[in-house]
Order: C-alpha cells, then structure tokens, then sequence
C-alpha cells in the first residue's frame, strides 16, 4: 500500500519512533528505533536478537508512533501512528544506500552496525493530534 504524503513526511523527518511488539506473555513491549524509508516500506535497524527482534520473529503484529514535530491548531501535538506486521531482514541497508536511516537523524554514523532490520509495509497509516 502506498504510504500517503503527510505520513511520508513524518517518517523521513527527525522525530522518534516509538516501536510496540508483543511479548510471549502478551504484554506490549516497547522500544525507541530510528525509522526510514525505502519505497513504500518503514524500514528500523536493529542490534542483534534483542527483546523487540525475538518479538517480531514470533509475533510480526507491531504498533509504531512517531511524533510529527508539529501542532495542530488547538496546539496539540501530532503523531504518526501505523499498525501492520514486520519483516526481519538483513540489515546492510540501515547505514547506507536508499534506506539510510541514519540520515533522518542529523547524518549521525552507525556505531556497531545493525544486524537486522524490521520492515513493516506502509499501511496507509494516519497523522493524529494528541490529546
């Protein structure tokens, strides 16, 4: 599915994102990643087997919110907020290439390269105000 404009935007800006896997236990787990783009898939690095990895190899149903950067006109902020289910992949694309999710965030340099990445199709997802 075709990621809309407004969505874009917010994943290819500098903010945060907020990623929510499940636990074995059924809990939400979350985890901050830096996100990126490549085509119409979102695109985070990751270490190796991590909590968040080892969630999305059992489970692929994430949550990720992102906050836009912006306020709406009551002044409250706006978030990205996308549903859908990851893919685990190689990660060699996180530091380098199309995806360069470093890039959104100051063109800082990977320290210890990610070792696997989580993709998760656009969804269509939506831009919200908190509040």
């Amino acid at each position: 599915m075709r990621i809309p404009n407004s969505a874009r935007a917010v994943l290819e800006g500098p903010g945060l994102a907020h990623l929510v896997t499940i636990e074995p236990d059924g809990r939400p787990q979350v985890s901050i990643v830096w996100v990126g783009l490549d085509g119409d898939e979102i695109v985070a690095g990751h270490l190796p087997e991590h909590r968040k990895i080892r969630n999305m190899r059992r489970d692929p149903r994430v949550a990720l919110s992102v906050e836009a950067g912006t306020r709406n006109r009551l002044g409250l902020d706006e978030y990205l907020v996308v549903h859908g289910r990851a893919r685990i992949t190689v990660a060699a694309a996180v530091c380098s290439g199309p995806t360069a999710v470093v890039a959104n965030y100051g063109g800082r340099r990977c320290g210890a390269a990610p070792a696997a990445s989580s993709r998760l199709p656009g969804t269509g997802g939506q831009v919200s105000s908190h509040g």
